[in-house]
């Protein structure tokens, strides 16, 4: 699952609007819309007091590529 759609999903499934997570996370409006709409340069430790509100944080994933 992408990370916007997770947001997205766990905001939605906990009744918060985008307002409501921005002041809980502690991070503005602007970059909760940012991150939903998955913009691909944001700073990660504010994705990461995002994700704290939902157990989370970022980390690395396999793209399955070679070396």
């Amino acid at each position: 699952m992408s990370l916007p759609k997770f947001i997205k999903e766990k905001r939605k499934l906990l009744n918060l609007t985008q307002q409501d997570l921005a002041d809980k996370a502690g991070v503005g409006i602007r970059f909760i819309r940012d991150l939903e709409q998955g913009k691909l340069t944001l700073r990660m430790d504010k994705v990461n007091q995002v994700l704290n509100l939902f157990g989370q944080e970022l980390g690395p994933v396999s793209v399955n590529k070679k070396f």
